[in-house]
């Protein structure tokens, strides 16, 4: 059976949670990317922090966990003087401002995502800008106490293009004393003049030790996966917390050893096998399944990218139909969601269009 949340960690719908496992606001450890968080402890201790910071890297890998582990900090220490005595940016969850930074209450915190409609009773496919105007609203009233105001945007690529100017004139103009941190799984489809604006920090996927270590951090269920079970589980995952927490999720290894097969093949389909898998993937309680297959076609876009970046006589020509079809991809899946249109053809196009890609690569 797939590890699921205890009955009294029922989580709420939110579109920065990564299925039932507690949100990284609340998450007390942070393993991996030390560089990262001592750049960033460096910065507020000398009162040189930007005002805004772009961290990106594959999903799974500590993104939202080291935002709001900086977010928290800033809250809890807005003085230079006190971030300075820190050994790192923890926080005791006890204290006022982390306590109400985890609960989503403290009024010098503003959160973009994704919102749950509730006469739909679906989470928003996008980040809308009537959301910043929110969030700007809210930043140019005076921050209790002379602190800090922190805006998280999570994901970048969920604004819209309305968002995303709204957040851009945001951080070209922005109040004092106010920090953006933004998520992005996918830092080169960010708006490249928000990019321009920010402190990048891009974060590797993690080591297969770390993600074992951030599971135990957990607790259970997922604390009492089996060994065994968790070696596999971890070999599978690419680095990625999201990735181990889809393989432990029931038929996970078995779904993520098809997939591996299917985008192995190409540029050969097996249409057999792809009517199959749109079929099983398509119905609305199989979402998990669908993110997998996404997140499978993603790392092999990624894989064939970062392969042929590194191979000096490989050609700019032969990167370029893997670029197109990520591009491509992309927008189909987004659009497919918007509209909540069938996924079954989606499906069959996107192997149709990742066959096409590794054609025209290999030519």
């Amino acid at each position: 059976m797939a590890p699921k949340a205890p009955a009294d960690h029922d989580p709420v719908a939110e579109s920065d949670r990564f299925e039932d496992a507690p949100h990284p606001r609340a998450a007390s450890a942070f393993i991996g990317h030390t560089e990262a968080e001592a750049e960033l402890l460096r910065a507020c201790a000398a009162g040189q922090l930007p005002q805004a910071i772009l961290i990106g890297g594959p999903a799974g890998v500590g993104k939202a966990t080291l935002a709001w582990r900086l977010a928290r900090f800033l809250l809890v220490n807005p003085d230079p003087a006190a971030a300075a005595k820190a050994p790192d940016l923890a926080t005791a969850h006890e204290h006022p401002a982390a306590r109400q930074a985890i609960a989503l209450a403290h009024p010098d915190l503003f959160v973009l995502r994704r919102e749950w409609n509730e006469k739909t009773k679906k989470l928003a496919t996008e980040i809308r800008v009537d959301d910043v105007r929110r969030a700007i609203h809210m930043f140019h009233q005076a921050a209790g106490g002379q602190g800090y105001r922190v805006a998280i945007v999570d994901s970048a690529e969920d604004l819209n293009a309305s968002g995303a100017n709204a957040l851009l004139k945001l951080i070209e103009e922005p109040p004092p004393r106010c920090v953006f941190i933004i998520v992005a799984h996918r830092p080169g489809r960010v708006l490249a003049t928000i990019r321009s604006r920010c402190r990048k920090l891009i974060l590797k996927p993690l080591e297969d030790n770390e993600i074992a270590r951030v599971v135990a951090t957990l607790g259970p269920p997922w604390a009492k996966v089996a060994e065994s079970q968790l070696q596999e589980v971890v070999a599978g995952a690419r680095g990625s917390l999201h990735g181990a927490l889809r393989l432990l999720n029931g038929r996970g290894l078995e779904l993520d050893a098809r997939l591996k097969r299917m985008l192995g093949d190409l540029p050969r389909v097996d249409w057999r096998a792809a009517h199959a898998l749109a079929e099983e993937v398509a119905p609305r309680e199989k979402a998990d399944d669908y993110d997998a297959l996404l997140a499978a076609v993603y790392d092999w876009l990624e894989a064939r990218v970062s392969r042929g970046a590194g191979d000096a006589r490989a050609s700019p020509s032969a990167l370029a139909p893997y670029a197109e079809v990520w591009e491509k991809v992309t927008d189909a899946a987004q659009q497919t969601e918007a509209l909540n249109l069938d996924k079954r053809p989606f499906v069959l196009a996107l192997f149709a269009d990742l066959a096409a890609a590794a054609r025209a690569a290999a030519a």
